[in-house]
């Protein structure tokens, strides 16, 4: 993906949105779009109209950009994310979240669907994202030299999430009494799910949460030196001893009977970032 490519597609929206100045950029995960019905949404554009930009094949991601006002906040949000799974290189992946950058946002809040390691964990349970685990990516999207200007050429990764968010969204969810937890997201690259073995190696190396997403955007998003809040929905338990085989409606039922209290906790999280 090259510096061309994403000045090409910031221009496109810079355009066609009016100069819309986003401060927020959000990433809902599989199952979780329903967050931009509380958008008051000023402009609604389909990836496939935007030049560069990949389309998301996964069926239960709508494939839309979103702009408009949320809590007070502007924001812009990606109904539906890029897998490399799909096809696509980490770079085409991560390119939204370098355009959202160039378009002026300067907080990225990520979600998604994950398997559950930890067994405190529960089916439907948020877990708040402190780390993660990349090092399962068969390609970095920081490889080569081109976007090296973008940011540092090797940035630091010792607190990838805002531990001032984690902390507020802690203090939120205990507040309401919704079932959360914080911890670790191994990102690996899918579509197949995990075995049991894998699922051993994964809780051995401290993942409380698996996914096939998040990481790579989030790598490039503190390339770029943006704040960075990630919250998983626990959409299946990858316990080896009493693992059952998943099942696509399960996960996604699982996503919407969460679905309510994560878009509780980023409205309420953006109505108090000042």
């Amino acid at each position: 993906m090259s510096l061309q490519a994403i000045h090409e597609a910031t221009a496109y929206l810079q355009t066609a949105t009016d100069h819309f100045e986003p401060h927020i950029g959000i990433i809902l995960g599989t199952g979780l779009g329903a967050l931009v019905n509380d958008i008051d949404i000023a402009y609604s554009i389909s990836y496939d109209s935007i030049p560069h930009f990949p389309v998301s094949t996964v069926e239960s991601h709508s494939g839309r950009l979103i702009f408009g006002t949320l809590s007070g906040k502007k924001v812009m949000c990606m109904q539906g994310r890029f897998h490399y799974y799909e096809g696509y290189s980490m770079q085409q992946v991560t390119l939204p979240v370098r355009v959202m950058k160039l378009l002026g946002i300067d907080l990225l809040i990520v979600s998604n669907a994950a398997g559950g390691l930890n067994p405190a964990f529960g089916v439907s349970d948020l877990m708040i994202i402190n780390d993660h685990i990349s090092l399962f990516l068969p390609e970095n999207p920081l490889r080569g030299t081109e976007l090296v200007n973008l940011g540092d050429r090797f940035p630091d990764m010792s607190e990838p999430y805002s531990l001032s968010l984690i902390e507020k969204a802690t203090q939120i969810l205990q507040s309401e009494g919704i079932a959360s937890h914080s911890g670790t997201y191994a990102s690996v690259t899918g579509p197949q799910l995990e075995t049991k073995a894998e699922y051993r190696m994964l809780r051995m190396l401290g993942a409380d949460a698996v996914g096939m997403s998040t990481v790579p955007e989030v790598i490039v998003a503190r390339h770029m030196n943006l704040e960075v809040f990630g919250v998983s929905v626990i959409t299946d338990m990858c316990i080896p001893e009493t693992l059952e085989k998943a099942e696509i409606q399960k996960i996604l039922a699982a996503a919407a009977k969460a679905e309510p209290h994560m878009t509780f906790l980023i409205k309420s999280l953006l109505a108090e970032i000042p």
